[in-house]
């Protein structure tokens, strides 16, 4: 039987680990993030793959930080056969990586080399690209950049977000593992480089990059803001004089003379802003700073009461 320590954090690596647990491998035990205050009451919350773990009784190392850790040294001591990782949260020391007897492992979500880094799909929605994927690569000291085992691809479609392709990929990332294991085992598997050529970075999404600009068209207001749903949204600074974010809005095909952030047009169920370069939105969803997220047909029975076609609704962020 296969030896494996497991490595991941949110929800996105959950069905992945169960997929190794219920497939038979021996799962010796799973490293996660610690436990994190959730909700204003700031309750403590396992992760996802934590909870995995409990409800198997597999043993949880949960290190603030892994590298010089004592947890990090009983990881080695278990002497696994396999490390998989699936968005852990952390880089591995190289002596955590090479204790393996076979292979550190890790489930990147994009298709590599396109993406490296730790907002893949955020950044693959945020471009418009069509289409995402998963790769299987070898550890490496180097983030994301080690020879690549296995890869399958995934189409973007125009109503996802963040949130659907994660869960998409979660499914994806478990099949594409379980078939590439037995070959990473038994030594028949195949490692492609990387092309250095071809790299493009993902970092973490930074707070500044949550702002919408009024340089945007249409639909990559749209790419951002599918881009960062379910979490942490994308806002204007001052719409109406409030910082507002916008949930869910539809890239229309009309064009228009107004600058960006006038009102094209406006009904008891529909609002249309004008956006860059003559491009225009109708808004579906959207959260004024202290108020709950609605609909527009709410908004404007309430706040957004007396909208006019031609009134300016969004000002430059300065």
């Amino acid at each position: 039987m296969t030896n494996i320590v497991f490595m991941g954090t949110p929800a996105f690596a959950a069905p992945i680990l169960e997929g190794i647990i219920e497939n038979g491998y021996n799962v010796l035990a799973v490293v996660t993030q610690p436990d994190r205050p959730v909700g204003r009451k700031r309750v403590l919350h396992a992760s996802p793959v934590k909870e995995v773990a409990l409800k198997y009784g597999i043993k949880v190392f949960q290190p603030v930080k892994l590298s010089g850790s004592d947890e990090m040294q009983e990881i080695i001591d278990l002497q696994p056969d396999l490390i998989v990782t699936a968005a852990y949260g952390q880089f591995l020391p190289t002596k955590l990586i090479e204790s393996a007897k076979i292979a550190a492992i890790n489930v990147h979500g994009s298709l590599l080399p396109k993406y490296r880094g730790g907002a893949p799909v955020q950044y693959s929605i945020m471009n418009g690209d069509d289409k995402t994927g998963v790769t299987i690569i070898y550890m490496v000291k180097k983030m994301d950049a080690g020879d690549m085992l296995a890869q399958a691809e995934l189409k973007i479609e125009s109503t996802d977000d963040t949130g659907t392709i994660f869960e998409k990929m979660s499914i994806l990332g478990r099949d594409v593992l379980l078939e590439t294991l037995p070959k990473i085992i038994s030594g028949n598997v195949e490692a492609v480089k990387q092309d250095e050529n071809k790299v493009v970075f993902s970092p973490n999404i930074k707070p500044e990059e949550e702002i919408l600009h009024l340089n945007l068209e249409a639909k990559e207001i749209d790419w951002k803001t599918r881009a960062l749903r379910p979490a942490p949204g994308a806002y204007f600074k001052n719409f109406k004089g409030k910082r507002t974010k916008l949930w869910s809005i539809k890239p229309l095909e009309e064009k228009t003379e107004f600058a960006p952030g006038y009102v094209v047009n406006v009904d008891k169920h529909e609002l249309k802003v004008s956006a860059y370069n003559g491009t225009v939105y109708s808004i579906i969803e959207l959260q004024p700073a202290g108020k709950q997220k609605m609909d527009i047909t709410s908004y404007l029975n309430g706040v957004g009461q007396g909208l006019k076609i031609g009134q300016r609704i969004i000002e430059d962020e300065e």
